[in-house]
């Protein structure tokens, strides 16, 4: 059963379903899902309650319409440069928030791109821990053509994409295609329309659905922490107690009985 939740009618949409899938759906197709100061609230907070939904298995991310989300929306630009020093610094921050409780989110995370990524769109794209993208959709780093910079999703595009591909893509502001956008890592997969884009992200959902719930969620942990650090002792003995202390747990022992016993695990 899918249970269906407004968040608020003109922003976002969520849906549940009895596996632990949670989609949710930015809902602003008149304006190609396009950020304001509302829909960052609306996001922000609505992450923030599924972040402590220990039922949320694995979160789908997309956009009604035709895009995903064209970023910021151009009116709210200039409005928020248009405040004082400090104003216009608390507006930035609303939104580096959100990219970073996006990032943060405990289960994993699966950004269906169903068209168009442009801006914050694409923050979004490289802050999921998994993309899969339709054919026809377009990307850009386009701050550099309106004279800003994409400074609150930079941690997490540079992350994806590397330094070199950002020194083109975030100077030029050119638009690239969804496999130029697998070939630099934005996106795991490209495929030709809305129909298959529900069937690979499918696919994602039954592996993440029948693996174990908190063995899943401990992964994510694991790369958080484990990424970027150099390999010494401390992380050695860090990981070897993440293992051990997973091996200890129920899950893990239902997990390896079921394999010997050539059985589905109960989860």
């Amino acid at each position: 059963m899918i249970r269906h939740d407004i968040q608020r009618p003109d922003t976002i949409l969520l849906e549940h379903d009895a596996r632990g899938v949670v989609r949710l759906t930015l809902n602003r197709p008149e304006i190609r899902n396009a950020f304001d100061a509302v829909l960052i609230q609306d996001l922000t907070e609505t992450l923030e309650r599924l972040a402590s939904d220990a039922e949320a298995k694995v979160l789908v991310l997309t956009g009604s319409g035709s895009a995903f989300s064209a970023g910021a929306e151009i009116g709210w630009m200039k409005k928020a440069g248009g405040q004082g020093d400090h104003d216009n610094f608390q507006d930035a921050m609303k939104l580096a928030g959100l990219m970073k409780r996006l990032d943060g989110m405990p289960m994993p995370t699966i950004a269906r791109v169903n068209g168009a990524a442009l801006g914050g769109g694409v923050g979004l794209t490289a802050t999921c821990d998994m993309a899969v993208a339709v054919t026809g959709a377009i990307f850009s780093f386009s701050e550099v053509k309106l004279g800003i910079i994409p400074g609150a999703i930079s941690p997490y595009a540079l992350r994806a994409i590397g330094e070199r591909a950002a020194r083109r893509y975030f100077l030029t502001g050119e638009r690239f295609d969804a496999d130029e956008a697998l070939r630099i890592g934005l996106v795991h997969q490209v495929v030709a329309d809305e129909e298959t884009l529900d069937a690979a992200v499918e696919s994602l959902l039954k592996h993440i659905t029948g693996s174990g719930p908190t063995a899943v969620r401990a992964s994510k942990d694991l790369i958080t922490h484990v990424a970027g650090k150099p390999i010494d002792d401390l992380l050695v003995r860090d990981t070897a107690q993440r293992i051990a202390h997973q091996r200890a747990s129920a899950e893990a022992k239902e997990g390896l009985s079921a394999f010997l016993e050539k059985r589905k695990p109960k989860w």
